[in-house]
């Protein structure tokens, strides 16, 4: 039968040393998302909840929780029909639409730099070996 762990143990503090790694890691992780990419659009329920919020604050000026704005928004938002959603729906389609159009033109951005980038690297790795070769065998 095996006997408590010792206090020395059982209050061990973690190694900084693996803190630091698994802090490491996550920067990294983090840091693959370019800040030039364009964002995503929002949604038709966010795109309403910008107009209602407008309302609710003229409307509610003494609440002051987020929570009470996004509750009421979200009830509306189901209460409504379908006719009544269509405009924020619409907004929703064309700012998806401008979206893909600016993704497009990033990609090409990133494309063009990184065939700029490519050429300089294979000129940079030219090998002058051969035609050094070349010359000595022909003497």
């Amino acid at each position: 039968m095996r006997g408590p762990k010792s206090a020395a143990i059982a209050h061990k503090k973690p190694d900084t040393a693996m803190l630091n790694k698994r802090n490491a890691v996550k920067e990294k992780k983090a840091s693959k998302k370019n800040s030039d990419a364009p964002k995503r659009p929002a949604g038709a329920f966010f795109i309403f909840m910008e107009e209602f919020r407008k309302s609710y604050k003229e409307n509610y000026p003494d609440v002051k929780a987020c929570s009470a704005v996004g509750k009421a928004g979200g009830e509306k938002w189901k209460l409504m029909s379908t006719a009544e959603k269509c405009p924020y729906v619409e907004m929703a389609l064309k700012r998806k639409v401008e979206y893909e159009k600016a993704v497009e033109a990033y990609k090409i951005k990133l494309s063009d730099n990184g065939e700029d980038e490519k050429t300089e690297e294979s000129e940079k790795s030219i090998s002058y070996v051969h035609e050094e070769s070349g010359e000595n065998d022909s003497s």
